[in-house]
Parts: structure tokens; C-alpha cells; sequence
């Protein structure tokens, strides 16, 4: 907007964080004269801005199951869990708290008094994350998840690396083939051919679901393109390395940032298959966490702090700068 930045997408040559956010700062300035043309061509078009009825919650309803429920929801944020031990415990307590006040046969009731329990649960773990700086898992504000890795564990790959992070693990393999075999890019691009290609596929058992796999998402498409171009800038060169190169990254389970997981794994892949990368590659996922003028960030953010927090911003690079950003 004229103030603000909402999306982040980069891709850059190990550069420095000074440079990157004067990067953004630049993009921002670039943007004015189209944030412009929109705003003359509403006011040439002159029609008056519709009146959107927004959402809104019964805050006395709120009030009334917070009263109820949040000590509970404490409770259950305090004591050692996973992340479908937390859900669990959340869901039989909102049941119960519909049970309590509704009639089960009054569906808007029902559905009332469960989106009152959610806004109850948000305003918890934010409340906990920016007073007490509690966050759900116990962690600190800067702490990491626990990490373990293991390279080598397909035989039939040429690489692989299987990469953990707390409740999210990616295993990335990698496949060697010819000059010939690089990916034909029949598009506006000047380029003609790829000989790096990295996708990623989640699917719906790594977040405990059972559902139909369709093909690709917009999600895990993006998140490929992300990995991609986070490991890009350290891939040797044609004359070093003649050799064209496909990393796949699964999603084994994800309790938040697989995206970077994914780009921890195919560095490890790499290195597993014996590429001469020119550095290993990490990355991480940031979260923000505001009221007001309050604000804390958050180090590598787990699901519930990616849902109920304020942004989700991945950034990955080697020990000299950052190779890519999304926000």
C-alpha cells in the first residue's frame, strides 16, 4: 500500500541484511506509481465505496467463555504436549463449553459459541507470547526447536537428507542426470532451459489427514520456488559441474516452516550426493506477534503461532547473506 508492504517474494546472491532492506525499502518507493494509477482511477471512476458488513463477534458472548474457558486453555498451553495433543485437549474442552451452554439441536448457537471459543484461544496465546513472552511450546523468543539430521538414507538416490525440526521433518532426494536431460522452459523467459529444479510435495498425511491427492497446490508450488531459489546461488557452474540436477523435497510431518526444512534437507542432499556447493544453505521462519504499539518476534514459528500470529516471514541464507525472503 502507500505505507506499508504487505508481500515480500526474493531471490538474491548472499547479500547483506543492510542491503536486502534497502532493497525492500527501494521496491516500496517503485510501487508508489501504481498504488497512484489505482487510487486516480477510482477517483476519475467516482463510484462511492460500498458499505461491506464485516464480521463481527458478540463480544459479551467472548467475554462469557473467556471467563469460562481460559484458565483451562492455560492449562492446556502449560503442560508438555505435541502439537495433536494440544489440539485434542482444545477441542474436547471447546465441545464441552458448548455442550454446557447450547442447545445441540440449535446449530447457530452451536456455531456462535465455537467461534467465541476460538477468538478465546487466539487472544490466550497472544496475551501469553507478548506479556509473558510464553510461548506455546515453552520456548523462548529466540530459542530453536530441537534439530537432527541424517544424510544417506535412500540407496536408490544418487543424495538424500532427512531433516528435522522439532515436529516438522522433510527428507530431500536428489537425482543426477545429463546436460540433455535439464527441464526445456518453452516461456517469455530469455532462459531456454533449467538444469536445477527443486519440488516439494506435501501431502495431507503430514499434517495427520487422509485426503485425495489432486496434483500440485498454488502452496506447494510456491514453497518449491522459494527452496529453489534459496539454494540457487551456491549450485555450481556448468563447466564445474556438468551435470543437470532434480531435488524433490517430502513433507514427512509439519508443525510449520517446511518450506525452510525443505531447504535445510536439499542442502544436505547435496552435500550427501557430493555437489561442490559453493556453501551450505539454512533457513527459518520468523513470526510477529502485535497489539498496538507492543509487538515481539518470534524465531522459528511453529503452526499455531504461524495461524494466530501476525506474519510469517521465511528468510534463508548461507554464513555471508541472505540467498532468499518470503513474507
Amino acid at each position: 500500500t502507500s505505507d506499508a508492504i504487505l508481500m515480500v517474494e526474493s531471490g538474491s546472491n548472499e547479500v547483506d541484511e543492510e542491503t536486502m532492506v534497502s532493497a525492500l525499502l527501494v521496491g516500496h518507493q517503485a510501487i508508489q506509481t501504481i498504488v497512484e494509477a489505482q487510487q486516480q482511477m477510482a477517483n476519475e471512476i467516482g463510484k462511492a465505496k460500498r458499505e461491506v458488513k464485516l464480521f463481527s463477534l458478540d463480544e459479551t458472548l467472548v467475554e462469557k467463555v473467556f471467563n469460562r474457558a481460559s484458565s483451562e486453555i492455560n492449562d492446556a498451553l502449560e503442560a508438555p504436549h505435541s502439537k495433536h495433543e494440544l489440539q485434542d485437549a482444545l477441542d474436547a474442552l471447546r465441545d464441552s463449553v458448548v455442550v454446557e451452554y447450547t442447545d445441540p439441536e440449535d446449530a447457530e448457537e452451536v456455531s456462535k459459541y465455537k467461534e467465541a471459543f476460538e477468538e478465546v484461544v487466539k487472544r490466550v496465546v497472544r496475551s501469553r507470547i507478548l506479556d509473558q513472552h510464553k510461548r506455546p511450546d515453552g520456548r523462548d523468543l529466540t530459542q530453536i526447536r530441537p534439530i537432527w539430521c541424517e544424510v544417506g538414507v535412500s540407496p536408490r538416490a544418487h543424495g538424500s537428507g532427512l531433516f528435522t525440526r522439532g515436529e516438522t521433518q522433510v527428507l530431500t532426494l536428489v537425482t543426477l542426470g545429463t546436460p540433455k536431460e535439464a527441464q526445456e522452459i518453452d516461456t517469455l523467459s530469455p532462459n531456454d532451459s533449467k538444469r536445477y529444479i527443486h519440488h516439494y510435495n506435501f501431502p495431507p498425511y503430514s499434517t495427520g489427514e487422509v485426503k485425495r491427492m489432486g496434483g500440485q497446490s498454488r502452496r506447494e508450488i510456491g514453497h518449491g520456488a522459494l527452496a529453489e531459489r534459496a539454494l540457487f546461488p551456491v549450485i555450481p557452474v556448468v563447466a564445474d559441474f556438468p551435470y543437470t540436477l532434480r531435488l524433490v523435497s517430502e513433507v514427512l510431518a509439519s508443525n510449520g516452516s517446511s518450506s525452510m526444512a525443505s531447504v535445510c534437507g536439499s542442502t544436505l542432499a547435496l552435500m550427501d550426493t557430493g555437489v561442490p556447493i559453493t556453501a551450505p544453505v539454512a533457513g527459518v521462519a520468523m513470526g510477529l506477534i502485535k497489539e498496538g504499539d507492543k509487538f515481539v518476534v518470534l524465531t522459528d514459528i511453529q503452526g499455531a503461532e504461524d495461524h494466530l500470529g501476525d506474519m510469517d516471514f521465511k528468510v534463508a541464507g548461507t554464513s555471508k547473506g541472505i540467498t532468499a525472503l518470503q513474507m
